[in-house]
């Protein structure tokens, strides 16, 4: 169980003096980007139902200030369901013995970023477990083969943990973006939610390792994990400030029946977006998702997320045949979608928000206007 978000949980209704504290901090935040380590834990100690609407209102206004109504698209394309780590929480972990296993080849990631781009994409998103099988070697020769292929386009990577070495010659060879969640900013939740064979210290050293090379830098974490405090999430606020990614990734702990950490409750919708509205309004420059997972919970939650301070959506271009494999949650959306299917869904989702779907490549917006690598 997690212990964050108490009034929320309860649907309590603050006093009016408690309401206008909590709205003076939100407008602190929003003109000054950033607070007090205190004053962000009021917020998520006392924040109700009923104060939700103006944090969403003011994330939406920093957001509209930077990148209009604009969401940027990236094709997804989840190359392995192998791992060797052992996040608890995730479902092809290498702990999970049931989990279906597959490897895509790199006939098939070029494949399906072709098909990608027919669609219009611009960025490609490279996701997998920590899977040793993609090289240094193979990895180079995707990224090369791909930018030799399309000279308009963004290569994203999300492979985990790699050494310094490793992510400097994946960035040489043309990698644009790194996705690194960190998870949580909490060592001790950190050690909680991981096997002793993985370190805190180092997933923070990965991070800095990318930004030090020149990477666009993603970082992110859970909400609702087990065990998880308010002042858990308060570290990942000043975490996240401090480091300043170009983009974070934030989605709920979804519980999964055949780890290690099941039998927990899953994060919430609203939990999740108070917490991207909350970086929103802090980071206000990054590049934040709505991710699939918000969808999981709730139909319409990926709609909700860009009402919260989200700008960016990563459709699924990976072969159909594949997806059910890559389990890392339960009940993953879109999963016997086509890639045309889920264009167009996506597509359909955004207007209906009243947001303008952009093709291009979506750089941060302060890299916006330099030259392509």
């Amino acid at each position: 169980m997690n212990a964050i978000l108490p009034k929320i949980k309860e649907y309590s209704q603050n006093t009016n003096e408690t309401t206008i504290k909590i709205k003076v901090l939100i407008d602190t935040l929003y003109n000054n980007q950033r607070l007090e380590k205190s004053q962000y834990k009021y917020i998520l100690d006392n924040i109700t139902e009923d104060e939700t609407e103006y944090l969403y209102q003011k994330a939406f206004e920093a957001k509209m200030k930077h990148y209009k109504n604009k969401v940027y698209l990236r094709g997804l394309v989840e190359i392995s369901s192998y791992c060797s780590q052992g996040c608890k929480y995730c479902g092809i972990n290498a702990f999970v013995k049931d989990a279906t296993r597959y490897r895509l080849t790199k006939e098939e990631i070029i494949d399906c970023c072709e098909g990608g781009y027919i669609l219009g994409y611009r960025t490609f998103v490279i996701q997998g477990g920590e899977d040793r099988f993609y090289s240094d070697e193979l990895m180079i020769d995707i990224i090369k083969t791909l930018k030799s292929k399309f000279e308009d386009i963004r290569i994203t990577l999300s492979l985990g943990e790699r050494n310094y070495l490793s992510y400097l010659k994946l960035y040489n060879a043309g990698a644009d973006r790194y996705l690194l969640r960190h998870e949580t900013a909490s060592k001790r939740l950190y050690e909680h939610l991981h096997h002793d064979f993985m370190s805190f210290e180092k997933r923070r050293e990965a991070l800095a390792n990318l930004k030090k090379i020149g990477y666009q830098v993603g970082a992110g974490f859970m909400v609702g994990s087990p065990t998880q405090t308010n002042e858990d999430l308060v570290e990942d606020l000043l975490y996240l400030k401090d480091l300043d990614p170009h983009m974070v990734g934030i989605g709920p702990y979804l519980c999964h029946s055949d780890t290690e950490l099941k039998g927990n409750d899953s994060g919430t919708l609203t939990e999740t977006l108070i917490m991207v509205a909350l970086v929103r309004l802090q980071n206000q420059k990054a590049l934040l998702p709505s991710t699939t997972a918000l969808g999981t919970l709730d139909k319409k939650g990926r709609e909700k997320a860009l009402h919260a301070g989200a700008n960016v959506m990563m459709p699924n271009i990976s072969p159909t045949k594949h997806r059910e494999a890559y389990e890392i949650y339960q009940n993953k959306i879109c999963t016997g979608d086509t890639s045309v299917q889920c264009r167009g869904c996506i597509e359909l989702r955004i207007k209906s928000q009243k947001h303008q779907v952009d093709l291009g490549v979506g750089d941060y917006i302060d890299l916006q206007e330099g030259a392509i690598k």
